[in-house]
């Protein structure tokens, strides 16, 4: 459907102006439409509350014949948004591979290539993005941290093209995770090798010049790390305003450190809570007030259904646990990240969900969407949804499933 002025310019013969879609000073929006909307709860055969399916490429759509020597899964996911063009591609994690897909139609996304991994195939690939360029770590043996500059993406002329890497950094080998403090510039690799000098703690990559990384150390304390997220501080604790905070995800714990000083990380506190499962991954608020875990493995040990663990930090010293919310199923949960008021949890088996974090000061969450890439069944199993991303300015969100690939979805009601 063409906009209104579109229409009235096209009748008139202003053809120059309407190439552009640019009336003086009124420019016509983009116009999607979902190609699946969510109607009596489906979007084509996924169950849906609330999402529209815009797209979907499986996980063959993202392997380019000779790319792959074995099974294929997905796994990770991020995105990036192109500050010249301000177009947004997903990052995609294969098992093979990293996939780099044009989503700026997410009606008609487009495979622009692929960075085959540096060694073998693994279960477990990882990307971020800082400065303009990907890294990529792995579980695959001697995989290291694979640089990639993204600005290439803008020149492919014969997709998809076989990309290799503009840096490839070996000063570890296999990871199982990477997170970057954008403000500060350093990567932390966590999940590295447990007899290595840091246990699996976090590495300290400093990548302000992203395709020179430099090793300055690491945190060892709280032991073999899982995921973290790292931030400048800026939160109501006043001691640490301005520190660099890592939060590590420990398996048994929750770790939080002082990392500003490279040579001489220095643990804050620790907290631990019941029915320890496996402490997978975390991530603050936006006001920092609260972090938001998953525990990988308490739905499979305990039998509960999806939990998230909601822990008070607004003393850093003191952290507390606040709450549990428990989700509609029995499905394992993932990656989550808050955005705003909404909390996007990739929840395995029952695709992802959306909780209102609106009335989280009075110990409460609650559901308001969900989109499940995995009709098949809620169980706690390790299939479907690994990751999602909700972070691009569209309000696109990327999904990332073990079993069929990136499904893009949107707001029914955008």
């Amino acid at each position: 459907m063409k906009a209104p002025l579109l229409i009235l310019c096209i009748i008139v013969g202003l053809s120059s102006s309407c190439e552009n879609e640019t009336y003086g000073p009124y420019i016509a929006p983009p116009i999607f439409t979902a190609s699946w909307p969510c109607e009596n709860g489906i979007a084509d055969i996924y169950p849906c509350g609330g999402y529209d399916l815009m797209s979907y490429l499986s996980l063959q759509d993202l392997t380019p014949e000779g790319v792959n020597n074995g099974s294929i899964s997905g796994n990770d996911s991020w995105g990036w948004t192109d500050p010249n063009t301000n177009k947004e591609y997903a990052l995609v994690g294969l098992s093979s591979h990293a996939a780099f897909v044009d989503i700026s139609d997410p009606s008609l996304p487009f495979l622009l290539g692929v960075l085959p991994t540096a060694t073998v195939n693994s279960s477990w690939r990882d990307i971020k993005v800082y400065q303009n360029h990907a890294f990529i770590v792995s579980e695959a043996p001697g995989h290291g941290m694979q640089v990639f500059d993204l600005t290439r993406l803008r020149d492919v002329t014969a997709a998809p093209e076989l990309f290799t890497a503009d840096t490839h950094f070996t000063d570890f080998g296999s990871a199982h995770n990477i997170v970057i403090n954008e403000s500060s510039g350093y990567a932390y690799v966590v999940g590295t090798n447990r007899n290595g000098p840091f246990s699996g703690g976090a590495l300290f990559i400093n990548i302000q010049n992203p395709t020179a990384p430099i090793s300055e150390g690491g945190f060892g304390d709280g032991g073999y790390s899982h995921d973290a997220q790292v931030i400048n501080y800026a939160g109501a604790d006043t001691d640490y305003n301005g520190r660099e905070i890592l939060v590590g995800s420990n398996e048994n714990e929750i770790v939080i450190a002082d990392v500003t000083e490279k040579a001489n990380p220095v643990t804050i506190s620790t907290i631990a809570y019941s029915n320890t499962g496996y402490t997978h991954q975390g991530w603050f608020t936006e006001d920092l007030n609260h972090f938001i875990v998953g525990d990988e493995k308490d739905e499979l040990n305990i039998g509960t259904n999806t939990r998230t663990l909601v822990f008070d930090f607004s003393d850093l010293d003191n952290p507390v646990y606040d709450f549990d919310y428990l989700g509609p199923t029995l499905a394992i949960d993932h990656n989550g990240y808050p955005n705003g008021d909404n909390y996007y949890l990739a929840n395995y088996t029952a695709g992802i969900r959306v909780l209102d974090l609106s009335q989280i000061e009075n110990n409460l969450l609650s559901e308001i969407g969900f989109f499940d890439t995995y009709p098949e069944n809620d169980n706690a199993a390790f299939d479907g949804v690994w990751n999602v991303y909700p972070f691009f300015a569209s309000e696109n969100i990327i999904i990332s499933d073990i079993d069929r690939g990136l499904f893009i979805i949107r707001r029914s009601d955008f």
